[in-house]
């Protein structure tokens, strides 16, 4: 199965351990949870959380997912994987902190 990545704030990633599920102020505003594929994720990161910490990583087997997974273009020529819906826990095969470099840039922590 495909795993797919999304990049969120620690405390959000947090909530939703105790809450048992990850919902993202995507889903409300825009009816989606945003995710990348691992060729799309260090983009991403770069054009919208540049230079942020406290950020994690989570990585997300796509065929675990209860709610819909859809690929659409965000940009052009871009497939990105949407979630319909919250994204349950049991999905997630792993959390990593996402920590910028000092030029603010990222890369993959390396046990991914």
């Amino acid at each position: 199965m495909p795993i797919i990545y999304h990049i969120t704030q620690a405390d959000a990633w947090e909530r939703a351990r105790r809450a048992g599920a990850y919902s993202a102020d995507s889903l409300a505003s825009e009816g989606f949870i945003h995710f990348s594929t691992r060729e799309q994720v260090l983009w991403v990161a770069g054009r919208f959380y540049g230079g942020q910490t406290g950020l994690v990583l989570l990585a997300v087997e796509a065929g675990r997912l209860v709610a819909e997974l859809r690929y659409e273009e965000s940009e052009p020529g871009q497939r990105f994987p949407h979630l319909y819906g919250p994204l349950n826990l049991d999905a997630v095969v792993a959390a990593r902190p996402f920590t910028p470099a000092p030029d603010g840039s990222f890369s993959l922590p390396e046990s991914l």
